[in-house]
This record gives C-alpha cells, sequence and structure tokens, in this order.
C-alpha cells in the first residue's frame, strides 16, 4: 500500500514537475526555478550502460534537469553531450558542475525547448518525459536520428514504438522520496529505413533473383518475397540500426524449410549472408526507387 500511494504522489509530482521541467510548449509552465525530478544514479548508470556510451558518442538528454546524465557520460565515458532544459536556473547550474569537473569542453547546457532542439547529430538521446511529450517527440527521433543511433528512457516509454530491451531495477530513493522504488529503462535502437521494393541476387547457382516487397513499422518488418512467379511470405523480419534479418521458406529445400537472410544496410543498397540447411551464401539487394522517390 505504501507504494501504492507513493506511487500517486510521485506522479503528482511529475505532473508539476514536468519531468525536470522540461514541458516547455505549454504557456503555464514556469520557465525558471521551481521543482523538478532528478534521475536516481543508478538509473542514470544503467541508461549509460545499456547505450553502450562511449568515447565516439555525441549525448543529447533532453529535459536535462541538473545535468547528471550528461554529465556522467563525460566524466566516465569522455563522451561528448549536451544538455537541453526549459529552466535556465538549472541550465546555469548544470555549466557550472561541467566547469567545476572539468568536462566543460565536452558537454554543455542550454535553455530550449526540447520540441525545438536540434538532435540530428545525436548518437545518444535520453529521456526522462511525461508520456505526452515522449509521443511528441517520437517521430521526430525515429525519422532524424540516423540509424544505429540509441534511445534511453527512464520509466516511459514510446505509444506504438517497441522497445528492442527493458530492464527493470531496484532503487533506494526516487522522485525525492526514501524507497523500495523501481525503474524500468527503455533503449531503442533507430532502425535503418527499408520501406519499398527491393531486387535482391543471391549467389550461387545460378544466381537467383527475387523481388523484395518490405512493409516496415519502426523496427519491426513485414512483406513478402516473389521467387519465380511465387509469392513466399517474409517471416520473423527485424531491424536493429543497420542491420536487417528475416526469414523466407527455400522453394529448392521443398517443405517447410527456411532460409535466415542476415544483412547491414546501406542507404539504398544491402549486404549480407543467407543460413540454411544447405548452408551459406551471400546475397545483395538494390532499392527500386519510383519516380516520386527519386
Amino acid at each position: 500500500m505504501r507504494q501504492c500511494v507513493g506511487y500517486w504522489i510521485a506522479f503528482a509530482i511529475l505532473a508539476v514537475a514536468s519531468c525536470a521541467g522540461s514541458l516547455a510548449a505549454a504557456d503555464d509552465v514556469p520557465r525558471s526555478g521551481g521543482p523538478y525530478v532528478p534521475t536516481p544514479q543508478a538509473v542514470v548508470d544503467e541508461m549509460l550502460n545499456m547505450a553502450r556510451v562511449g568515447p565516439d558518442d555525441f549525448v543529447i538528454d533532453l529535459g536535462s534537469g541538473d545535468g547528471r546524465i550528461v554529465l556522467t557520460a563525460a566524466s566516465r565515458y569522455r563522451a561528448r553531450g549536451m544538455g537541453v532544459d526549459i529552466d535556465g536556473e538549472l541550465v546555469d547550474l548544470s555549466n557550472a558542475e561541467a566547469r567545476r569537473q572539468g568536462v566543460d569542453k565536452l558537454v554543455r547546457f542550454q535553455q530550449q525547448d526540447v520540441l525545438q532542439t536540434r538532435i540530428s547529430d545525436a548518437t545518444v538521446i535520453t529521456l526522462y518525459l511525461l508520456p505526452e511529450l515522449m509521443h511528441s517527440l517520437r517521430d521526430r527521433i525515429y525519422s532524424q536520428l540516423k540509424p544505429g543511433a540509441r534511445v534511453v528512457s527512464h520509466d516511459f516509454s514510446f505509444i506504438e514504438w517497441l522497445p528492442d530491451r527493458t530492464v527493470t531495477l531496484d532503487v533506494t530513493e526516487k522522485y525525492a522520496l526514501p524507497g523500495p522504488w523501481q525503474s524500468t529503462v527503455y533503449l531503442w535502437v533507430v532502425p535503418a529505413k527499408v520501406d519499398g521494393r527491393w531486387h535482391a541476387t543471391v549467389s550461387g547457382s545460378g544466381n537467383e533473383s527475387l523481388m523484395l516487397s518490405f512493409t516496415q513499422k519502426f523496427q519491426q518488418l513485414e512483406g513478402a518475397a516473389v521467387h519465380g512467379g511465387e509469392r513466399i511470405a517474409l517471416q520473423d523480419g527485424q531491424l536493429e540500426g543497420n542491420r536487417i534479418r528475416f526469414r523466407l521458406r527455400d522453394p529448392a529445400a521443398g517443405g517447410n524449410a527456411l532460409r535466415e537472410f542476415q544483412g547491414t544496410v546501406n542507404g539504398d543498397t544491402i549486404s549480407g549472408k543467407i543460413v540454411s540447411q544447405g548452408g551459406a551464401a551471400s546475397w545483395t539487394a538494390r532499392r527500386i526507387r519510383t519516380s516520386v522517390q527519386q
């Protein structure tokens, strides 16, 4: 019961705080000062670990609060970063802390509406935002980030875009209240965009030709292949960053034998290998662009 009551108290705090002062689109949100809800350090550590942050990354924290996510990424992993928050006082405190820690050459914090922030250069996006704002950001994140970019959120998920990985951990404090509590961390890997028709060639005997048709919903993939006039449904289609994987029934093997296609998407081309009962082979594909796409 204590945890249930605490949850609703915490939800009220979150609503007032606008998740670290970041609900910038509403006119009645305070532009400075006021309460905010920091992410527990144990959750920060898990978020950065799940995103595999390293020195080559550029981390953008939308709704950065006291800056701890970006500061930890810089001090521990030497990653570059930027924190964005609507609360100018928190931004000033975060920049001061960056100078104190000696990471101000790696990171910066700026006062800005998160919905207006340029995010296309990020390799990692971190979030602790309420569902409405998560939904407002979802399509921008999906369309503007490069394939392979990682998105990590504390406690709140996207609508329809299923996470690639979810971890729940125990924390001793949360919402400035003693625990026990639990936090959930969600990870998404931005997938390559493969919607449409592709012409594929399988190496080996006769250089087999396939016409592939993909229908993509975030990282989930459906579609079919046409082989010798026969339509073969795609099975278990999945994208993770630039990596694509799906299975097709093998007409040469007969029965329900399957071939697994694995590959790497590079713009309008795919190359990879096929694993089947008959052994391994390589395959390539090229996107068939329509006059509208061109």
